[in-house]
């Protein structure tokens, strides 16, 4: 059989684009960025927790007050999240997240002029806002450089970013405290968010897989293909990524904002014994993030459905966290309590990526944006409920002790209701085929790995 010519490209005519190493080396820029991105925006977070101790001595502040403070942070956090959301299809992300940056900069001046509470509350107002859209933005801006089918790998990079951020800014925030007052760890970060926002202007342009061209190659109909909201968000899918998440940060804020004075008060640990066991907790998110996310890809390129790739390893990992929440404050043993200690705070962090990765899998290209800014705005609404409402136990329990166990056992319980919802309820082939995106996607695959 003769093959046909191929087509004459006109003269002076710009040739198609095609996928280049100068291309996949940006991209790992891109994604290297990205990591440090959510390292600052997670050393950010855990600044305030880390400094708890010092500044409720300093301010001579109750429980309660530095609770409302710490959850003063989610005020906006959602809010932002939402409408940042809806307006990525219209601003790029370069843009965005360098935005981002800047305001967390500028969060953390109060606090340097005044050292108060209400300077404490502004700061973290700010930040919260700003830092809403963070990981749901750059995990749309990291999806623009990637296919689906290679998007494990980058995602659990982008995750591992916050698992980093605390590995790192631990001892070091730490350090800062302890020589040079707590005010330090604020100034620095400030510094870095600058420093990371003139990187990313020069090399942070959005990649080709966006929502301009986010069939990969499919036509531009397809491409642009569009459903109503209430559809895609009241799917299974989304809504068990939703609750898996919500169970996540829960434990998450439980984390960020007490467990440093919890190791501090009620294990007596040293400030830096406390650090290093956190930066432990860390490692052992890290390596999880590094190798669950990719052996999911692996398991979704030999056909394993995203149910049982993706949905389940989020509900199973969320509530084995619970169950070791619940176990730990009655553990007296001193190294099975750190290991309960670490799979409660590190064991769930997996479903950050992950559910990301299956409500992708169930929203056109053209509305991922907003659809991820809707789940990051309510999967972390207990960033603004859980850290008052363990400062209030602590205050009204009988002994500090008291306190901590009543509020670490709530939290078991959101993540076990929350792990076994998303358990149940996240299965991306079936919602996928009930909006019509089936054929779509792997069409789009296809031409994806063909091209790439």
């Amino acid at each position: 059989m003769v093959k046909p010519p191929p087509p004459v490209r006109p003269s002076g005519a710009p040739a198609p684009p095609r996928p280049s190493r100068v291309d996949r080396r940006h991209a790992w820029l891109v994604a290297g960025m990205i990591v440090a991105f959510m390292l600052v925006n997670h050393a950010d977070k855990s600044v305030l927790g880390l400094a708890a101790v010092p500044i409720m001595d300093e301010l001579d502040i109750s429980n309660s007050t530095y609770g409302l403070i710490s959850s003063s942070f989610a005020l906006l956090f959602s809010l932002s999240g939402l409408l940042v959301g809806f307006v990525s299809a219209r601003i790029s992300s370069r843009a965005l997240l360098l935005v981002m940056a800047l305001l967390w900069a500028v969060a953390q001046l109060p606090v340097l002029f005044v050292a108060s509470v209400p300077a404490l509350v502004a700061g973290r107002v700010l930040l919260g806002a700003a830092e809403g859209p963070a990981a749901s933005m750059s995990m749309h801006a990291l999806y623009k450089w990637f296919p689906p089918h290679r998007r494990g790998l980058p995602s659990a990079l982008q995750i591992s970013g916050a698992a980093l951020g605390t590995l790192i800014a631990a001892p070091v925030l730490t350090w800062l405290i302890t020589a040079f007052g707590w005010r330090s760890a604020f100034a620095v970060l400030a510094v870095t968010s600058v420093v990371w926002s003139l990187a990313w202007w020069r090399v942070g342009h959005d990649g080709p897989y966006g929502h301009d061209r986010a069939a990969q190659g499919t036509p531009a109909s397809a491409g642009a293909l569009r459903l109503p909201y209430r559809a895609l968000l009241s799917n299974g899918t989304v809504l068990g990524g939703i609750a898996g998440a919500f169970g996540a940060s829960w434990a998450l804020a439980v984390s960020h904002a007490w467990l440093p004075a919890y190791l501090h008060t009620q294990l007596d640990m040293s400030p830096g014994g406390a650090a290093t066991l956190i930066s432990a907790v860390s490692a052992f998110s890290l390596v999880l993030l590094l190798t669950v996310s990719p052996l999911v890809d692996a398991l979704n390129r030999r056909g394993v459905s995203g149910r049982w790739s993706s949905g389940a390893p989020q509900g199973a990992a969320v509530a084995v966290a619970g169950l070791a929440m619940a176990v730990f404050p009655f553990t007296d043993a001193r190294w099975p309590l750190l290991a309960l200690i670490a799979v409660a705070f590190g064991g769930h962090t997996i479903v950050f990526p992950l559910h990301y990765m299956t409500t992708a899998a169930v929203v056109p290209p053209a509305q991922r944006g907003a659809v991820f800014g809707i789940v990051a705005a309510t999967g972390t609404l207990p960033g603004l409920i859980a850290p008052y409402l363990t400062g209030r136990l602590l205050d009204s329990a009988p002994t500090r002790d008291a306190g901590y166990t009543q509020a670490f056992l709530l939290t078991a319980v959101m993540m076990a209701a929350s792990g076994l919802a998303a358990l149940a309820a996240i299965r991306p082939e079936r919602d996928a085929r009930r909006l019509g995106l089936a054929g779509r996607d792997s069409e789009a695959a296809s031409r994806a790995s063909a091209s790439a």
